[in-house]
């Protein structure tokens, strides 16, 4: 009774994980819209973010220099900056990359780019951004005042929140104040882009009729429904102003549109050569191992669907052509561990053992071989992505999440599959390809003297 409900119990689980398996290929690899809604969904490996080299687009590189009115050092300079240029870019094209090259330039890689010319108006010249009093007056407040600037919609219209520093606040209260008590002016405040004059590269004013404190503000078209603005507005509206907060003199050093045919033919030829490596791979651990062999090909499928999701849940992954090494790097190390495993549990069967405690015994034993190795390529990959450029930092993280999904495999995933399968089988060795076990015999030489000898026997093999 007790092995019939073991067998009842581990059916039910292998029919269930065999059925959440099914539903993730399918989120993995279909697309379709959900039912109700305007939406569709693109399935894990569609939404994965491509790199500039997979995907084609367009980069640039821009020298930085202090700017005249900067009063901090300019490293400090270059990494708000960059952090500036995420908000920038980032809020149309969240697959972008901004990242420090060299001591003082900055990368800008933007994939999947159809409009390079929309791209080269934001970002391609950044001009610096000023508050004043008076139209064409003397400067107030400049774009390192600003903290964040947003989209926003309050009293039933579209504009931009600016969220000012600490010591723009205090600028921003008395320039509204002045602008509302000074009996010359119509109570404005003027925004530009650029130089202060007929050439900005954009300008607009701003109506106060009492100061504003608090260090932020809700800049909108206006009440009239003629003057309001639609989304579009308000967030061009918000990336003009960004775009006029950097910390840096940027001039642009260079820029080029890379086409994704290559980078497009290089991924489909990876992806066919990884199938046909897990396909082989497949067979060749049934060839060895048998049941278990297959247990461990359900095992890595599952594996894959587990990497296609966080490839695309976390954010800040980018599949580049190193990063696809290291996803084929982090299967090969899985497949290791579970080689390492089975090869302990038929060490452990030859040695005499029974299948249930050498199948415990192999795992137990191959817990800190998998362990060690596991750790110290984690180690290199956190080292790596510190350290190495954007190239071998897409190699390392798509490394760090391989390596940490082949320990979750071999040592949870297949540990478990081992044990609700030897309630159906506990006792042949045959369907698991397991070897000729060894035994001591006696063995009778001579009239005179006995001896032992270890001999190959054939029996608990069946």
């Amino acid at each position: 009774m007790a092995k019939n409900r073991l067998k009842k119990n581990s059916i039910l689980n292998f029919v269930a994980v065999a059925v959440l398996t099914l539903v993730g290929i399918l989120l993995s690899v279909c697309s379709f819209t959900i039912p109700y809604t305007n939406t569709t969904y693109n399935g894990f490996a569609n939404s994965i973010s491509l790199g500039l080299d997979l995907a084609g687009g367009i980069y640039f590189v821009y020298d930085c220099s202090p700017s005249e009115d900067s009063t901090t050092d300019l490293n400090t300079a270059i990494d708000a900056t960059v952090a500036r240029l995420e908000s920038v870019i980032g809020a149309e094209h969240s697959e972008a990359v901004i990242t420090r090259q060299g001591s003082n330039e900055i990368r800008i890689e933007v994939p999947s780019v159809t409009d390079s010319d929309e791209i080269f108006r934001l970002i391609g010249e950044p001009t610096p951004l000023y508050m004043t009093l008076d139209e064409y007056g003397e400067e107030r407040i400049n774009g390192q005042d600003i903290d964040n600037v947003y989209v926003s919609f309050q009293n039933n219209q579209y504009g931009v929140v600016i969220d000012f520093t600490d010591e723009g606040s205090q600028k921003f209260e008395e320039l509204t104040s002045d602008a509302s008590n000074n009996g010359s002016t119509t109570g404005n405040i003027y925004i530009y882009l650029g130089e202060i004059s007929d050439n900005a590269v954009w300008s607009t004013s701003v109506q106060c009729s009492e100061a504003i404190t608090g260090g932020t503000t809700f800049i909108s078209g206006g009440s009239d429904s003629s003057n309001s603005w639609s989304l579009d507005d308000a967030e061009e509206y918000a990336l003009r102003i960004m775009s006029g907060t950097f910390n840096v003199e940027m001039s642009l050093k260079e820029s080029s549109v890379v086409s994704a045919t290559l980078g497009s033919q290089a991924l489909m030829l990876c992806l066919i050569g990884g199938a046909v490596g897990i396909v082989l791979i497949m067979l060749i651990l049934w060839l060895r191992y048998g049941d278990f062999g297959l247990l461990a090909s359900f095992a890595l499928v599952i594996y894959i669907v587990l990497m296609l999701f966080f490839l695309q849940a976390i954010s800040f992954v980018q599949l580049t052509l190193p990063g696809l090494a290291g996803i084929m790097l982090s299967i090969g190390m899985a497949v290791d561990g579970t080689v390492i495993i089975f090869e302990k549990v038929r060490e452990d069967y030859r040695s005499g053992k029974k299948i249930p405690l050498a199948c415990r015994n192999g795992f137990k034993r191959a817990f800190w071989p998998i362990f060690d190795s596991n750790i110290t390529t984690i180690i290199s990959a956190v080292v790596l992505l510190i350290l190495g450029t954007s190239s071998i930092q897409g190699f390392a993280t798509t490394l760090l999440i391989g390596i940490i999904l082949s320990m979750f495999m071999n040592l949870v995933i297949l540990r478990f599959f081992v044990k609700w399968y030897l309630p159906f089988n506990s006792v042949k060795a045959k369907p698991l390809h397991l070897p000729k076990q060894i035994k001591p015999v006696k063995e009778q030489v001579g009239s005179a003297n006995e001896i032992e000898v270890i001999v190959e026997g054939g029996a608990g093999n069946e």
